[in-house]
């Protein structure tokens, strides 16, 4: 080591631990990124709104299916239709410009444009007429879902190589396994 510098060489000899190690040891505190406690009060708010918000829903759910019509005329079916698709289409823009840049906003605008198809799907099946269906469902099996794979796994995959090229996972780790704050 000169002068307390490391150089290309001793770095290359490192073990992949020594490494992370390493990164670890130089990494920027989280509290010079965010205002001390910030971190733990946003993690007990979303932490809260959503255990309470799934304990609310249960509920919710059980008196939806008791009380609900089989079927119900709706009003603004069109806008609701159209606004929901162009919100899917300006996701489905935002997602290929992201990747045709390639930036790392792409993960956010590619997975909610898959979860998107997911419910564009489940929608376009559950409301289609009985002699629409079939068309319904093939579009959704043949079209929006297996576009919604692609986007959530591949929006998965590049969290996870950035992950690994971050030496926060090993290659055989699993993403589910790496913390919010290493």
């Amino acid at each position: 080591m000169t002068g307390g510098v490391l150089s290309d060489e001793q770095i290359a000899a490192m073990t992949p631990a020594q490494r992370r190690d390493l990164i670890r040891r130089l990494q920027r505190p989280v509290d010079d990124m965010r205002p001390a406690g910030l971190a733990s009060l946003l993690r007990r708010t979303h932490l809260g709104l959503m255990a309470g918000g799934a304990f609310f829903m249960v509920p919710w759910i059980v008196y939806l299916s008791i009380t609900l019509p089989p079927s119900y005329l709706v009003r603004n079916w069109t806008v609701t239709w159209v606004g929901f698709d162009t919100l899917l289409v300006g996701f489905m823009v935002a997602t290929a410009v992201l990747a045709w840049l390639h930036r790392q906003m792409l993960v956010f605008f590619a997975f909610t444009t898959g979860i998107l198809l997911v419910c564009d799907a489940w929608f376009d099946v559950m409301t289609s007429d009985p002699g629409d269906r079939r068309a319904a469902v093939l579009t959704a099996v043949l079209g929006g879902l297996p576009l919604a794979a692609i986007l959530i796994a591949g929006a998965l995959s590049i969290v996870r190589l950035n992950a690994v090229r971050l030496w926060q996972l090993t290659p055989d780790q699993t993403l589910w396994r790496l913390p919010l704050l290493p």
